[in-house]
């Protein structure tokens, strides 16, 4: 409490002017008890304005409100202490959702088959195949999907081989029996050539 001559002095307008100058609340005003005088005097913005200037009215500092024990127990957290039967509060599916486990799953799976097919890594079909078979639950990560990827390629490949090897067979085949066939025709020609019989000559006249 502030005296002046045995009486008590309010400053409570002072107070509330410097709090407005100063642009924080009164809490954090302090006014010099030493200059009580000068400080009851003052009855205007400017005056007080004055004060601060000569340090008679200060604005206190923000308390601090330290995080660092805050902070230690994230990180303590983070590497897994504090977190055991005894500390947990709701069910598991409360925790972490399997619907949550789902959705990023899904995005993994979804995006890594998206980025193939941009890359021309797999083909639309087989995009969309795999993409059904994601949505069924049959991929439970990355990796296993990956796999899945390299499988089908090869499959794809070793399907195709062997179709064109079929293929290649057939037309050699059919080329093989074109030529027989043409072989045969030249033969069959040249044998109804050979079968035709030289002209006779005429039988000579009796006499």
């Amino acid at each position: 409490s502030l005296f002046l001559s045995g009486t008590m002095v309010s400053l409570k307008l002072q107070k509330r002017l410097a709090a407005s100058v100063l642009g924080c609340g009164q809490r954090k005003i302090w006014l010099d008890p030493n200059e009580v005088n000068e400080i009851s005097m003052a009855n205007s913005r400017q005056n007080v304005r004055k004060l601060v200037k000569d340090g008679f009215v200060i604005r206190k500092p923000t308390k601090i409100h330290s995080r660092a024990r805050a902070r230690l127990a994230a990180e303590a957290k983070a590497k897994g202490r504090g977190t055991g039967y005894g500390k947990r509060r709701g069910t598991r599916e409360a925790r972490l959702p399997t619907k949550v486990l789902w959705i990023r799953r899904m995005r993994v799976l979804r995006r890594l088959l998206k980025k193939y097919r941009d890359s021309k890594k797999i083909d639309k079909h087989l995009y969309h195949e795999l993409y059904m078979r994601v949505k069924g639950n049959v991929f439970k990560n990355k990796r296993v999907l990956m796999e899945a990827v390299h499988r089908q390629k090869a499959e794809k490949v070793r399907e195709k081989t062997i179709a064109d090897q079929l293929e290649a067979r057939r037309v050699k085949g059919k080329a093989s029996r074109e030529r027989k066939a043409a072989r045969r025709e030249e033969r069959i020609a040249a044998g109804v050539h050979m079968e035709v019989p030289a002209a006779k000559p005429a039988p000579a006249a009796k006499k």
